[in-house]
C-alpha cells in the first residue's frame, strides 16, 4: 500500500496531461487514520464519475459494538452514517472546478425508508464507506490541483465528521440506534402473536404528493378501533397503542378519498423500517408481505397456476404454463403462486388494481356462464384455504362486491381516514341474505419443483469471458445484455439503488445458478444468501459500487419469473 504523500506526488507528476493519465492513480493509500482506495476511474470528465472507498478499523472509528452486533442496529447505524456523510458531501459538491461532473462529491441519498446499502458497509473488522467523485479536468486535460484540494483538503473533513463516533451528535446517532431496536421489538411481537400487521395511533399514513414520500402536512393521525387496539412495550419508547392486524382474511371497505388505499400503501411499506419523523415509523407489517395485483403482457415461464386457471379450451397445460404475454387474471393468478413460492405469508391486495374475474363472479354470470365454461376459479374461493391450508393471510381493499364479506375475519371502514371495525354489524346482515359459493374443491398447492434455464451466448473477449452488461433505468426497470426486466408493477421496491442491487443479483443467477437444474427456490436462496455470505463482492467483479440496496428476496424472486431470457 501508497503513503498519501505518494498518491499527491503521483497527482503532480500528471497534471495537464491528458485525462487517461488518471488511470495511473487507482490503488490504495494511507491516510492518517483511514485508507483511501481509487477503485475506478471514469474515462472522460463526461462519463460517470470514478468509483472510491475509504476504510476505517473499528478501533479506530470507536463506534459501541452494540451499534453494530445485530443485523437490524447494524444497517440502522450504516444508514445514520450513509445520510450524515452525505450531508458532508453535499457541502463541498462541485466546489472544485472543471468541465463535465468534475468537482462532484456525492455519496447515495438515501430516503425515508432504512436499507442496507454498499454506500456504507460495516464488517466485524472495519467501516467502509463508498462514493463518487468527478476527477477534474479542463477540456480532457487533466487538473490535478483540483483533484489535490479534494482528496487532502474536502475529503478529510468529511471522513472526520462522518466516520468517527468522537465527532457524531451522539444523542441523535442514540435515538435512529434505539429506534431500530423498538422496531424489532415490534416486529418479534407480530411473529409470537400471531399478527400480520401494527399501525401506531397517531401514525400519518398519507403522503405529501405522488412524488413525495415525505409525510402530508395536515394530515389526519391513525386511531385505532378499540377493539383491534393492543399495547406494545418498546425497550426505549414503553408502550406503543395501535391496531393490531390479526392474521385471517381483512377486508378494507369505505367510501372514496377516505383512505383505503393510503392505509395499504402504508401497509405494504411496512415490511421495511422508516426513519424519525416519517410518521410511519410504528408501521410494521410481516416482512414477507406481497404486494398483488394484474400485470398485464408480463411473461410467465413454467407457473403452476392450476389452483386458479384449468381446462382451458386449448388445453394448454396450466400446471406447467408458460405465455410472453399474460392477461389481467393469469397475471395474477401466477402473482399468487409465485409469492406463495416466494415464501410469503401476507397478500396485499387492492380490487382497483385486480382483474376483476380473477377476483370474483357473482351468482348472476355464474348462472349465464356455468362453471364448467368457466377455466377461472376467483380468488374470492381459495382465499379461505390459502390462509387455512397454507397459513397465507390477505388483507384486500374492497370496493365493488360484498360477497367478499362472506369470507372475511376482520372488516374495517375507513371513514375520513379512521379505520371502524363493522365486523360484527356486516356478518348480522349477511345472515339475512343468501350466501354465495365461497370455497372451491381441489385445493392443492404446487410442489415448487420447477427449475429455470437461460440462454447463455458466447461472452469471450481477449480470449476471457466477459461478463453480462447490466444497464439500470430508475426503479422501474433494468436490463442484462439489453433483455429488459419490467418491475413497474413490483409495487414494494423502495429505492432505485435496489432496482440495480437485482440487477447485479439476476446477472449472477443467470451467469452461474440456473442451469435447468436447480429448483427456482433453490437458486434464490442461493443467490440471495450470498449476500450474506461473500457481501456484495460476490455480485461484482472487479469492485464494489456506490449504489446498491438491498431488495427483499421477493423482490429478487420477481425478477427471477419476469427475465425472459
Amino acid at each position: 500500500m501508497k503513503s498519501s504523500n505518494e498518491l499527491r506526488t503521483l497527482l503532480r507528476s500528471i497534471d495537464h496531461k491528458g485525462y487517461p493519465a488518471y488511470k495511473s492513480l487507482a490503488g490504495s493509500y494511507q491516510f492518517g487514520a483511514y485508507t483511501l482506495t481509487i477503485d475506478h476511474v471514469q474515462g472522460d470528465p463526461f462519463a460517470s464519475p470514478s468509483s472510491l472507498h475509504i476504510e476505517v478499523l473499528h478501533r479506530d472509528a470507536g463506534f459501541p459494538a452494540g451499534y453494530y452486533d445485530r443485523p437490524y442496529v447494524r444497517i440502522a447505524l450504516q444508514d445514520y452514517l450513509t445520510r450524515r456523510l452525505d450531508e458532508q458531501f453535499s457541502a463541498f459538491n462541485f466546489k472544485a472546478k472543471g468541465s463535465g461532473k468534475s468537482g462532484l462529491i456525492a455519496i447515495s441519498r438515501c430516503g425515508q425508508e432504512v436499507l442496507e446499502r454498499s454506500a456504507c458497509q460495516i464488517t466485524p473488522q472495519k467501516l467502509i464507506v463508498r462514493f463518487h467523485v468527478g476527477f477534474p479536468a479542463f477540456g480532457r486535460t487533466i487538473n490535478a490541483g483540483e483533484l489535490e484540494r479534494i482528496l487532502f483538503d474536502f475529503l478529510p473533513q468529511c471522513v472526520e465528521n462522518g466516520c468517527f463516533y468522537r465527532r457524531q451528535d451522539q444523542k441523535r446517532l442514540k435515538a435512529a440506534i434505539d429506534l431500530a431496536e423498538d422496531q424489532e421489538a415490534i416486529r418479534v411481537y407480530l411473529r409470537e402473536h400471531d399478527l400480520a400487521a401494527f399501525v401506531a395511533n397517531g401514525s400519518l399514513l398519507p403522503r405529501k404528493s405522488g412524488v413525495s414520500d415525505l409525510p402530508m402536512t395536515g394530515s389526519v393521525p391513525f386511531v385505532s378501533p378499540a377493539s383491534m387496539e393492543t399495547g406494545i412495550a418498546l425497550p426505549h419508547a414503553g408502550e406503543v397503542r395501535g391496531m393490531a392486524v390479526r392474521r385471517g382474511i381483512t377486508l378494507i371497505v369505505g367510501g372514496g378519498y377516505h383512505g383505503k388505499s393510503t392505509l395499504l400503501e402504508a401497509l405494504q411499506m411496512g415490511v421495511y423500517n422508516h426513519i424519525a419523523g416519517d410518521g410511519r415509523e410504528y408501521v410494521i407489517t410481516d416482512d414477507t408481505a406481497v404486494k398483488l395485483r394484474a400485470e398485464d403482457g408480463r411473461s410467465i415461464r413454467q407457473a403452476d397456476i392450476s389452483l386458479f386457471i384449468r381446462d382451458l379450451p386449448n388445453k394448454k397445460d396450466t400446471s406447467c404454463f408458460s405465455t410472453e404475454d399474460a392477461s389481467g387474471s393469469t397475471s395474477q393468478a401466477a402473482g399468487v403462486v409465485e409469492g406463495i413460492e416466494a415464501g410469503t405469508r401476507l397478500f396485499l391486495i387492492d380490487e382497483d388494481t385486480s382483474a376483476t374475474n380473477f377476483m370474483v363472479r357473482d351468482e348472476l354470470m355464474q348462472q349465464v356462464v356455468s362453471r364448467n365454461q368457466e377455466p377461472i376459479t376467483p380468488f374470492l374461493e381459495r382465499a379461505r384455504d390459502l390462509y387455512e391450508k397454507a397459513g397465507v393471510s390477505t388483507i384486500l381493499v374492497a370496493g365493488s362486491s360484498g360477497a367478499f364479506f362472506y369470507i372475511a375475519d376482520t372488516i374495517l371502514q375507513m371513514d375520513c381516514y379512521r379505520p371502524v371495525d363493522i365486523t360484527g354489524r356486516v356478518k348480522a346482515l349477511c345472515s339475512g341474505h343468501t350466501a354465495p359459493r365461497t370455497q372451491a374443491p381441489d385445493f392443492a398447492l404446487p410442489d415448487f419443483k420447477r427449475a429455470l434455464s437461460v440462454r447463455r451466448g458466447s461472452r469471450e473477449r481477449g480470449g476471457r469471458e466477459e461478463r453480462m452488461k447490466v444497464k439500470t433505468f430508475g426503479l422501474d426497470s433494468f436490463s442484462i445484455d439489453r433483455e429488459n426486466v419490467d418491475l413497474r408493477y413490483v409495487e414494494q421496491l423502495a429505492d432505485s439503488e435496489q432496482t440495480a442491487a437485482l440487477a447485479y443479483m439476476l446477472r449472477f443467477a443467470v451467469e452461474e445458478v440456473l442451469d435447468g437444474r436447480k429448483a427456482v427456490r433453490q437458486a434464490a436462496e442461493w443467490v440471495y444468501g450470498c449476500l450474506d455470505k461473500k457481501g456484495w463482492e460476490a455480485y461484482c467483479s472487479s469492485y464494489v459500487p456506490c449504489g446498491l440496496a438491498r431488495p427483499r428476496i421477493q423482490e429478487l424472486y420477481a425478477c427471477l419469473n419476469r427475465y425472459r431470457g
